[in-house]
């Protein structure tokens, strides 16, 4: 008989997961990944904050344990729920912490939560516990995979427990965002003094969830390969070039994938006509929708350019700004969905006014919209300063709408430029620019 594999047991730990909680990429990741790995018999559990967005109506939830204190926490019970998609999750349940309006991060009015350090100061400590022998679930992980600076404490609170941990993995998902919090928080999170040093959690002064976690982790991926050698130096290094160019051996760069079931344009019901790669033709009755739903000017031989992001500096944005009286001159026409700088969503606004009939601006996320402006547009934009993956220009190539991209990061690696060469051999995918300037894009 041959010997029968023992499933790997995985907790994933995440800050959001889509279609319920989501503010970008993380969120798409969190969702995709675990249900590929479970299709590989990983045996995969997700522990997530508490959200109103996870819990609310929720039919069945399951409590697991009660927590009356961790380190300077509120009272805390950990539940089990059955997710969209059918893989379990343990949810955080502590309304002091999760239960409010506003964002995941921030308030309605933009202003990161004052106590997001204890907000996921707890996811982190949860998650320790939870792959730790001392946890009171039956169920223990042989990896935790951490994601982002919102769960990187987990590897420095492993560092300063007894017993047997499990191994510890973090996923940098974007470097810029790092988790960063004055010094007499480490307290209240039971973080041991002796990590607060260059050697452990300590950054410029300050505590740095995310330094813990690059510092203290069995292994560290970052979402493309490009990315993972950009971040060992300055400047996409964010001041952590150091730490992570002495750690090289432990850095694995992974390219994100996108989850096929749901950006799939033959199936897709979000979108007006669903089509394949070999009826192409019926991607216009999606753009004439298109444009007839945005108050478009309803031109089929018009070319209509798509975006949708969040509008922040690393998303090059600006760069699209300055070009685009010279966009609509061509003539062409831009459909833009995203939230983010007040100052960029001012000017967006102001183009979609001054050209009505050419430029639409959506400053609010919908997944609805989002699928549509991939299948309807003839072209997708993304001018990213940097970028460590990037999902969108992967649908769009899915949804046969060329990507325009800025060669950095995962773009340069998922991206294959449009040459004399790459349309001979049929390999061509998309635009590339190298040189971050309104003149290349």
């Amino acid at each position: 008989m041959g010997k029968i594999r023992k499933a790997v047991k995985v907790l994933f730990a995440t800050s959001e997961i889509a279609p319920l909680v989501k503010t970008g990429g993380l969120g798409d990741v969190s969702s995709a990944l675990p249900a590929a790995l479970s299709a590989l018999d990983v045996d995969i559990r997700l522990l997530l904050p508490g959200y109103p967005q996870l819990l609310d109506g929720q039919k069945k939830r399951t409590v697991l344990a009660e927590f009356k204190a961790l380190a300077g926490f509120p009272p805390a019970t950990l539940c089990e729920i059955q997710l969209p998609h059918g893989l379990f999750a343990f949810v955080i349940d502590c309304p002091p912490l999760y239960q409010r309006a506003g964002g995941l991060y921030q308030d309605d009015l933009g202003t990161d939560w004052p106590d997001n350090a204890l907000r996921f100061g707890l996811l982190s400590k949860m998650a320790a516990l939870l792959s730790n022998d001392a946890s009171p679930l039956p169920w223990r992980p042989d990896i935790v995979h951490c994601n982002d600076w919102q769960t990187g404490l987990v590897p420095a609170y492993h560092h300063f427990t007894p017993g047997q941990n499990a191994a510890s993995l973090i996923t940098i998902h974007n470097l810029a965002y790092q988790g960063i919090f004055p010094p007499e928080l480490a307290e209240p999170l039971g973080i041991p003094q002796q990590s607060f040093s260059i050697f452990g959690v300590e950054y410029y002064g300050n505590l740095s969830f995310l330094k813990a976690g690059l510092f203290y982790a069995n292994h560290i991926t970052t979402v493309s390969p490009t990315y993972a050698k950009e971040i060992q130096s300055s400047p996409l290094g964010f001041g952590m070039q150091g730490l992570l160019a002495s750690r090289a051996k432990f850095i694995t760069g992974i390219l994100n994938g996108v989850d096929v079931q749901i950006w799939d344009p033959q199936t897709d019901h979000l979108i007006a006509q669903t089509y394949n790669a070999h009826q192409l033709e019926l991607k216009a009755v999606n753009k004439i929708g298109l444009q007839r739903e945005l108050g478009l000017e309803m031109d089929p031989t018009i070319p209509l350019f798509g975006v949708v992001s969040r509008l922040t500096y690393q998303k090059g944005l600006d760069l699209l700004l300055e070009i685009a009286n010279d966009l609509i001159s061509l003539p062409a026409q831009l459909a833009l969905l995203g939230t983010g700088d007040l100052l960029q969503q001012q000017a967006f606004a102001a183009l979609a006014k001054t050209y009505p009939s050419k430029i639409s601006f959506t400053s609010q996320f919908s997944e609805h919209l989002a699928h549509r402006i991939e299948a309807g547009a003839d072209m997708f934009l993304m001018p990213s300063r940097y970028e460590p993956c990037g999902l969108n220009q992967m649908y769009s190539q899915r949804y046969g709408t060329p990507p325009i991209v800025h060669a950095t990061g995962g773009l340069a690696d998922s991206v294959i430029n449009c040459t004399a060469e790459t349309l001979r051999n049929g390999t061509a995918s998309g635009f590339s620019f190298h040189h971050f300037n309104p003149a290349e894009l």
